[in-house]
């Protein structure tokens, strides 16, 4: 997931444009609970981001917020993600968008 500490305005457009680009049904926003990465940096309360996350995403009816990776506890990695919405949305074709940070 991506620690949206805060998310702003570049993270909706860049969704928006991959959406576009891609076809995409939909856009799964997907905030970390422990960024395994930034251990040593201060980070918002993962519920803080979580909640930021959908008043965000809230005017776009092809976005929504998973709590996956804030759920299951624990330090964040990418393939715990990735492992677990397939589990959830199988048959589904998902595609990871990521940031440049």
């Amino acid at each position: 997931g991506g620690t949206f500490d805060p998310i702003h305005h570049g993270h909706l457009v860049a969704a928006s444009e991959v959406a576009m680009q891609f076809g995409l049904d939909e856009v799964v926003f997907v905030p970390t609970g422990q960024p395994w990465q930034k251990s040593e940096k201060q980070v918002s309360p993962a519920e803080d981001r979580y909640l930021m996350t959908v008043i965000a995403t809230a005017e776009n009816p092809q976005f929504s917020v998973s709590r996956i990776d804030i759920d299951r506890g624990g330090p964040t990695y990418t393939n715990d993600t990735l492992r677990d919405l397939r589990t959830l949305n199988p048959g589904t074709e998902l595609f990871f968008i990521t940031g440049a940070d």
